[in-house]
């Protein structure tokens, strides 16, 4: 029996190009700056792709496989634990799709083939949408936010 499955999509309009959006997704030393990770890989379909805390311990946090690059439009991975890597039924997708907007730029983000109530989603609903201001914010602003902040107590 499979279990069930789920998607998040996240959309977010920022000041800036489909090319510098896309390079801050792809370039390690851009997403290290917003992110605190570093996603590496060469970026060509079947490729691996590695989640990589920026930090002394250079910890993977999450590993896929580079399933379609249309520079500077869409970026699709597949995304899963480390501890799951040899499972593909684990792995979910994350799609990048950046879109000019006038002066701007549309990314949407979608993350599907999750399976619900796992850990993974409880997860990216709390990761994305911090990850994805951090990334607004640095293209806007020349600084990223604090992906690691919590919550403060009432």
């Amino acid at each position: 029996m499979s279990k069930e499955k789920t998607s998040f999509v996240y959309v977010t309009f920022i000041r800036s190009t489909p090319e510098k959006v896309f390079e801050a997704i792809t370039q390690p030393e851009i997403a290290r700056r917003y992110w605190g990770h570093e996603n590496v890989s060469d970026w060509k379909p079947g490729s691996p792709w590695q989640h990589v805390r920026a930090n002394d311990q250079r910890t993977v946090n999450v590993v896929g496989q580079v399933v379609e690059v249309t520079p500077p439009k869409r970026l699709v991975i597949t995304w899963a634990s480390p501890s799951q890597a040899d499972n593909p039924a684990a792995h979910s997708r994350v799609s990048f799709d950046v879109a000019p907007y006038e002066d701007m730029v549309r990314l949407t983000v979608t993350h599907d083939e999750l399976e619900a109530g796992s850990n993974m989603d409880k997860g990216i609903r709390q990761g994305w949408p911090i990850v994805l201001s951090s990334l607004k914010s640095l293209l806007e602003t020349g600084q990223g936010i604090d992906v690691f902040a919590k919550a403060k107590a009432a």
